[in-house]
């Protein structure tokens, strides 16, 4: 296996709301704001290249479909298609990918799946030869949500994903097009069926876990830590300490989608039992298991 740690386009979000109720003296050490008290946000996808040569994308960012009024609004920085600029620095298109992976439809891990915005254009899927797999609760949440999180979601996506004949929905720990080298995991806390996709790595000292919006950045590794945008916070506090307790004991490592500085880290717990991200690198390119962090705690 080949991993590639890819770009989408960033944001600048409230960090009152990206920290729930944590107080802006405490996080504000973590992350510094800026003068709108925004902080900057990732939208990092991960490439894999498997054994068999399969191009697997967990995640697409943001994208560029919103029109500029949107797209200020909600703090997207660049107009480009970041996601699109950052696979052909690794040297590929979006028609090299075989599988594209979603742990839900929030616009900000699935709006990279569309073409950018064009006045009078409606928006499109790229990745034409790649099949879709999202989980099936977190997929129904898109085509019904609630009222207090249906801005997070693109109207026209399940349409779109549903007509391209190319979509697998999930609700056990496997899926038939990822196969076994993935095993799948499920979270409520944030969004209903949150996807969690781990890589298996037993001969390599433990695999890779992408967290999606569970664990964000290393911040939210701690465990009283949410977002003010988590549906039952409680429920993601127990949800977490589980996975981290499995992941650490098994040393799988944990891959950030939010976090500007770290694509991926190990886990550590210290004699108080408090977690934390450890051996933090900032990027991956096309490197394999032993570029990766040593699994386990310090």
């Amino acid at each position: 296996m080949k991993f590639w740690s890819i770009l989408g386009n960033s944001q600048k979000l409230d960090g009152g709301a990206m920290f729930g109720n944590v107080p802006q003296a405490m996080w504000s050490k973590w992350i510094a704001p800026d003068a709108e008290n925004r902080i900057p946000l990732a939208c990092r996808a991960l490439l894999i290249e498997d054994d068999d040569g399969r191009r697997i994308l967990l995640e697409t960012g943001i994208g560029a479909f919103f029109e500029p009024r949107l797209r200020e609004r909600f703090g997207v920085v660049e107009s480009n298609h970041v996601l699109l600029d950052s696979l052909a620095e690794a040297g590929f298109t979006h028609k090299d990918i075989d599988v594209v992976v979603l742990s839900h439809l929030h616009f900000d891990h699935a709006g990279g799946l569309l073409t950018p915005w064009q006045e009078g254009h409606p928006p499109r899927l790229l990745f034409p030869n790649a099949r879709f797999v999202v989980g099936r609760k977190a997929f129904e949440r898109a085509r019904h949500p609630h009222p207090r999180d249906r801005a997070s979601f693109i109207v026209e996506l399940p349409e779109l994903l549903e007509g391209s004949g190319r979509l697998e929905l999930v609700d056990g720990a496997r899926s038939a097009v990822l196969g076994d080298r993935f095993q799948l995991h499920f979270s409520d806390g944030h969004t209903p069926g949150l996807l969690l996709v781990e890589v298996f790595a037993e001969a390599q000292g433990g695999g890779l876990l992408f967290c999606a919006d569970l664990i964000p950045g290393r911040p939210w590794v701690h465990l009283p830590v949410t977002m003010g945008y988590d549906r039952y916070p409680e429920r993601l506090i127990d949800e977490k300490r589980a996975f981290l307790d499995d992941m650490l004991t098994r040393g799988v490592r944990l891959y950030f989608t939010h976090d500007s500085e770290c694509a991926i880290a190990a886990i550590d717990r210290d004699q108080r039992g408090r977690y934390s991200g450890v051996r933090p690198l900032d990027a991956l390119a096309g490197c394999g298991w032993d570029a990766l962090p040593a699994a386990g705690s310090a």
